[in-house]
């Protein structure tokens, strides 16, 4: 009999985890939303004012930010340092795929930013980290819609989904 009620708290567990962990990759994404939405800013900044090269431009862009996503910058800035054309696009496309850690939000923005980013002229590239900023900028205000109902949810939803597993094993 006892041997029930372990697998019933375990059960119990097991998906409250799963809640937690859900509730962890909403906070994660919102994160990563904000710092790309601020490295954005600062790279506009250094175009415009100091007209930077691509990558150096990643470099200083990766200093601003002490995240994975830093890292993923400097990863870019190798890329187009070893490619004899360097194009953005498939740079970003090559880390997205080796990269499985950086959440789908903002994986789309990088491809955004990868499209437009070294090809256009100057103002042309401004309106494209311009546009991935307001992409960003959108994502994270349909995130805070109701963000601490949707996470109560998640939270609550795996400890009764637990407890519903555990009472029909039992």
């Amino acid at each position: 009999m006892s041997v029930k009620w372990i697998g019933a708290a375990l059960t119990v567990a097991a998906c409250g985890w799963f809640g937690y962990l859900a509730v962890n990759a909403y906070k994660r994404q919102e994160s990563y939303l904000q710092q790309l939405s601020q490295i954005l800013a600062y790279m506009a900044w250094e175009l415009e004012y100091r007209l930077t090269p691509l990558p150096e431009l990643c470099r200083k862009a990766a200093q601003q930010s002490k995240s994975p996503l830093g890292q993923f910058f400097v990863q870019l800035a190798q890329e187009l340092d070893g490619q004899a054309a360097p194009e953005v696009a498939p740079c970003m496309s090559i880390l997205l795929s080796k990269s499985g850690d950086i959440p789908q939000l903002t994986g789309k923005a990088l491809e955004l930013l990868g499209e437009s980013l070294g090809q256009y002229d100057l103002s042309g590239q401004l309106k494209g980290l311009e546009a991935v900023e307001k992409y960003c900028k959108h994502e994270l205000e349909k995130l805070s819609y109701h963000r601490e109902e949707r996470l109560r949810g998640y939270q609550v939803l795996g400890l009764c989904a637990g407890t519903a597993l555990a009472i029909l094993l039992i």
